[in-house]
């Protein structure tokens, strides 16, 4: 069951072509693809990998989050926008087809002050539970009313199967379009939320331009020497402490050359040296099934010599559409005879990478901190670093995260079970 899709005829069929064809020149996957487009009325200019999709883009580049992601396979429904006054699935689209589409997503339809016919009967019809669906319904609805405003109340649940509702609401939602239909017999009206406005994606940075934020002759946003963080709250937060036999001199002589440096990170290849203590790399992570390609930027804004201390912030794109952005921070203490590394990081995940949860992620970051660490190790007693050469493997991984993880719950058990000392009775 697809989103229902006019054909140029008028008459429907229930199939999900692109409603544009694909675009005919060819580019490498880590390139970028400038993509201009009208999404809600708002001119865009887009600089995006070549596999991002359209419900990608419009969620994180655009931060029009009302277009929800479920299946990801077209299946669904829920990701369901207009394309150039067509319903199309967001999900199977690749954000550089739709040059000079006018797109239109749920944000459009409607303001909370002034609801569109369909929002105001979605509401008193109750047509919505835990409201996954309702945009791809909305949307749905709204192409069936504009393309035939006279569908008998009996073909409806037909028409608009397309949509899926895990929570069995659908009574709810076939009362709410018929009333819409029964009140607007010669088609409903269009989309009230359509005008220029600011769009701001989720990660700052990333290549959007909106005519309400920038003026025509404005630089694109996506700088390659320019690294932005996001707002808020990282996804994750690392911090970390490793002891390496080592002397600090020589730990920190290996943290000042950015060449050695990119040996050390798991999976990580150093590319071009751009000049003002910035680096274009790649880094490769495989998590199971899962193989993720960062293409990014690395910029060193603080190098301490006297402290040993070293912050860099970076930024990584894969072609499926995640993006890393991230502030780290190195340090080395001098420890006896040996040198304790710290090593922090703020780290913020958008994509498909942010799907594996904070948890994974988390644990995922600190294994990969704690090779970069023991990598960091060997180079500075004269062993070749080795980690750039093959991706993190994912069982390793996985272990090493299961071992924390037990380490963890035996701590937390042997704490409860450690008596007190009387002074603390």
């Amino acid at each position: 069951m697809t989103a229902r899709i006019p054909r140029q005829d008028g008459r429907a069929r229930n199939s999900a072509p692109s409603p544009r064809p694909a675009p005919t020149g060819l580019v490498a996957a880590d390139s970028r693809v400038a993509v201009q487009l009208t999404v809600n009325g708002t001119p865009v200019d887009l600089h995006v990998p070549p596999r991002l999709t359209l419900a990608d883009a419009l969620r994180d580049r655009l931060g029009l989050t009302g277009t929800h992601l479920g299946c990801e396979h077209g299946v669904c429904g829920m990701c369901t926008v207009l394309v150039d006054g067509e319903a199309a699935r967001a999900c199977l689209l690749f954000a550089c087809q739709l040059q000079d589409a006018d797109v239109v997503t749920v944000e459009g339809l409607g303001r909370p002050d002034d609801l569109h016919p369909l929002q105001e009967a979605f509401s008193r019809r109750h047509g919505l539970q835990c409201g996954f669906c309702t945009p791809g319904f909305l949307l749905s609805a709204y192409d069936l009313l504009t393309l035939s405003p006279d569908t008998p109340e009996d073909k409806l649940p037909e028409e608009l199967s397309g949509v899926l509702c895990r929570c069995t609401g659908y009574r709810g939602i076939v009362e709410a379009v018929a009333d819409v239909s029964r009140a607007c017999p010669d088609g409903i009206p269009g989309p009230g939320n359509c005008a220029p406005r600011t769009l701001l994606g989720r990660l700052p940075g990333n290549g959007v331009r909106t005519a309400a934020k920038d003026s025509p002759s404005s630089a694109p946003a996506d700088e390659p020497d320019e690294i932005r963080l996001p707002p808020g709250e990282p996804t994750v937060a690392v911090e970390i402490s490793t002891d390496v036999d080592a002397s600090p001199r020589d730990v920190w002589n290996v943290l000042d050359d950015a060449p050695l440096v990119a040996t050390c990170l798991p999976g990580a290849e150093l590319t071009d040296t751009l000049g003002g203590d910035r680096y274009r790399g790649r880094a490769r992570v495989s998590l199971g099934p899962v193989r993720l390609q960062f293409v990014g930027l690395a910029h060193v804004v603080e190098r301490d010599a006297d402290s040993r201390r070293l912050r860099v912030l970076a930024a990584g794109d894969d072609p499926g559409g995640g993006s890393v952005r991230a502030d780290i921070r190195v340090c080395v203490d001098e420890d006896g005879w040996t040198s304790r590394i710290t090593a922090t990081a703020d780290v913020f995940l958008a994509g498909r990478v942010a799907q594996f949860g904070r948890s994974l992620a988390d644990d995922v970051s600190a294994v990969l901190f704690e090779q970069f660490s023991a990598a960091l190790g060997d180079a500075a007693s004269g062993t070749p670093g080795t980690a750039r050469q093959q991706a993190p493997s994912a069982l390793r991984m996985v272990l090493s995260a299961l071992r924390r993880r037990l380490a963890r719950v035996r701590r937390r058990i042997t704490s409860h079970l450690t008596p007190r000392r009387s002074s603390e009775r």
